[in-house]
């Protein structure tokens, strides 16, 4: 049974109007081919996942960017037990206007995200996953202790090169996806006394491993240079 959480869009097929904020790097999948998992706040300032979108594959014209509004009808997805998880219909996206810029030190953005933050602490959230299956949040971490950066394999195994590489019936050919061989993290404490250790969190945001692959590229490979453009820019800069 849902919890009696007010505020959520309604469970039925209907157009909402939100905000995205979280765009990811794409994954394959066997079901859609590939998945970027999107996240936004709702004109009543409640985050919702939307899930799944197929978002290269989309039409051209349907392409959202982060801080960006859309107009697409969703219905709550039956088949995740997270209250804030809904499925939308790929084909009504409809982006609204250009994204909201970051000019004036993003006070457009602050403006719209910082009501949203009802949370302390990662502990404080995850309480409320526990609780009453509310799986996003946004909080402010007490310290960020340092920018991990881990290497994986290069390669997609063997099930996610298929599913890639899978021709479907009427749909567009497959396109080519490159995988990222390190993993980026934040390691952070968080202000609530019940933050004993350091928590580990993925950096798994479409920008992260675009801005990788544009340095990759202008420093012709060299890793150590690479790496250290994208510490820069996600813990110094940031």
């Amino acid at each position: 049974m849902r919890p009696k959480i007010t505020g959520y869009p309604a469970l039925e097929l209907h157009e909402e109007q939100i905000l995205i904020v979280v765009k990811t790097y794409p994954r394959p999948s066997f079901k859609y081919r590939e998945l970027v998992c999107t996240a936004g706040i709702t004109l009543n300032g409640k985050w919702i996942r939307l899930y799944p979108i197929s978002y290269r594959y989309l039409d051209y014209n349907k392409w959202y960017k982060k801080y960006q509004w859309v107009n697409v009808k969703i219905e709550k997805n039956s088949n995740d037990f997270r209250i804030d998880s809904y499925r939308p219909t790929e084909t009504s996206i409809q982006a609204i206007g250009e994204p909201i810029t970051t000019n004036k030190q993003w006070i457009d953005r602050k403006n719209l995200i910082l009501p949203t933050v009802q949370s302390n602490s990662l502990e404080e959230i995850e309480e409320k996953y526990n609780k009453n299956s509310i799986s996003l949040g946004i909080f402010k971490p007490k310290e960020i202790i340092d920018f991990i950066i881990e290497q994986e394999s290069s390669e997609w195994s063997k099930k996610q090169q298929q599913e890639l590489s899978q021709l479907r019936l009427f749909e567009a050919q497959p396109k080519s996806l490159e995988k990222i061989s390190f993993k980026f993290s934040y390691k952070f404490i968080c202000n609530d006394k019940r933050c004993v250790k350091p928590h580990k969190l993925s950096i798994i945001d479409w920008e992260i491993n675009a801005l990788y692959l544009n340095m990759k590229e202008k420093y012709g490979y060299d890793m150590d240079v690479v790496l250290q453009k994208v510490k820069e820019k996600w813990l110094t800069e940031m």
